[in-house]
């Protein structure tokens, strides 16, 4: 499917979807727990779709060796290799487009050194061997996913364990979101007053809770960029107290709302980028962008992409190693056929500043939204924008 848009101001108020970080964690713990319990404000995207599918077929007794399909879901991969060692002894995984091939060298080194194995045919990962207590130790500068892994399993197994952090961590928000919603379904891990480990009693079994699921920070992300871009949108919901990292991005956008050169590091809130890209490249002042090297293992290579779409639409962007460097411009010429490189962020992106845009913008493959926000068009277009929706076989 793509998607024209007719540069046009958008109006009108919205909630924004559910925390998808906070939702993935609360249906695995939810189906820890034994699947009871109520989750409220779940709103269906396919990333959480391939949570609850895995978890599922895990869980349910009848399949001796299930295969679990991740889709493109990172969090749904790494989240749940370690948990399928804790409850089977082994998992089997597949997915689609780039997913098997992000890194999971922080696992990989964990499983040679206890006996675990691994082997990868095709579009199918399979990991075999028990996971047991003891000490885990992995970098804190690589995804926090493998340490959240890491703290759903092993309080489930017989005895004590813990996590040693070889490097200081990154993302902590989604370590502490993890941490909290554990909490919540009756499951603790004690981190040290340093922050290098945490301490995880074994013999722990998961609670039932009935879970309310706040609003994305990340999401809300592109209408605060819509925001600075002109358009009069309320924002509602938002919890000023979430432990969501992205909520910095109220701050950030402050800051990208008024001219001069800015600095930002998003080395705690990666996901972000593809807003703040779109806040920066119309704007009076240079934003340069840093520690973002993690974003070239996301969906695309973000850094790649977000300046590959900004340059086409007629921004000024520099791509480095590990960020970037956008001088804004008051206006761009858009006018343009522009891949969303079936990234949610990266079309979400472009969607924003085709209202900054001189002539209209095309972007291709813009279902990819489904991944994190399936309603993003429909929402968009009650807000007043003006698309054209061409669905795959009609004439372009």
């Amino acid at each position: 499917m793509n998607v024209v848009i007719h540069p046009a101001i958008l109006r009108g108020s919205l909630r924004p979807p559910c925390s998808k970080s906070v939702a993935h964690r609360v249906i695995i713990a939810r189906a820890l727990s034994g699947f009871e319990g109520k989750v409220r404000h779940l709103t269906v995207s396919e990333d959480l779709l391939a949570t609850d599918s895995c978890t599922k077929a895990l869980l349910r007794k009848d399949r001796k060796d299930p295969l679990m399909d991740c889709g493109e879901s990172g969090s749904t991969l790494r989240f749940m290799i370690p948990i399928a060692l804790a409850v089977r002894g082994r998992g089997r995984f597949t997915g689609r487009a780039r997913l098997l091939e992000r890194p999971l060298g922080p696992y990989l080194q964990i499983f040679e050194e206890r006996g675990i194995t691994w082997e990868r045919a095709g579009n199918e990962l399979v990991i075999t061997g028990k996971l047991t207590p003891g000490t885990y130790s992995l970098a804190g500068n690589v995804s926090s996913q493998f340490i959240t892994g890491l703290l759903f399993a092993l309080p489930m197994l017989e005895g004590d364990s813990e996590i040693v952090l070889t490097t200081p961590l990154e993302s902590r928000g989604y370590v502490d979101l993890t941490l909290q919603v554990m909490e919540q379904f009756g499951v603790r891990a004690q981190e040290s007053a340093d922050g290098s480990r945490f301490v995880i009693p074994g013999k722990q079994r998961y609670q039932t809770y009935d879970a309310d699921i706040e609003p994305d920070w990340s999401q809300a992300a592109f209408y605060y960029a819509l925001q600075n871009l002109g358009c009069p949108i309320k924002i509602n919901g938002m919890n000023p107290d979430s432990l969501q990292g992205d909520k910095v991005i109220a701050q950030y956008a402050a800051q990208l709302a008024e001219p001069g050169d800015v600095t930002i590091d998003v080395s705690q809130c990666p996901d972000l980028v593809p807003p703040l890209a779109a806040m920066a490249a119309v704007r009076r002042g240079t934003c340069s962008i840093v520690n973002a090297a993690r974003l070239r293992l996301k969906e695309s290579d973000r850094l790649a992409t977000v300046s590959a779409v900004l340059t086409a639409l007629g921004a000024d962007i520099q791509e480095l190693p590990d960020g970037l460097v956008i001088t804004g411009k008051p206006a761009l010429a858009g006018g343009v056929d522009v891949e969303s490189y079936q990234d949610h962020r990266i079309a979400m992106m472009t969607a924003v500043l085709a209202v900054r845009c001189a002539n209209p913008v095309r972007i291709l493959g813009a279902q990819c939204v489904a991944k994190s926000f399936p309603k993003f068009w429909e929402i968009y277009q009650r807000m007043h924008g003006n698309i054209t929706i061409e669905e795959e076989g009609a004439p372009a």
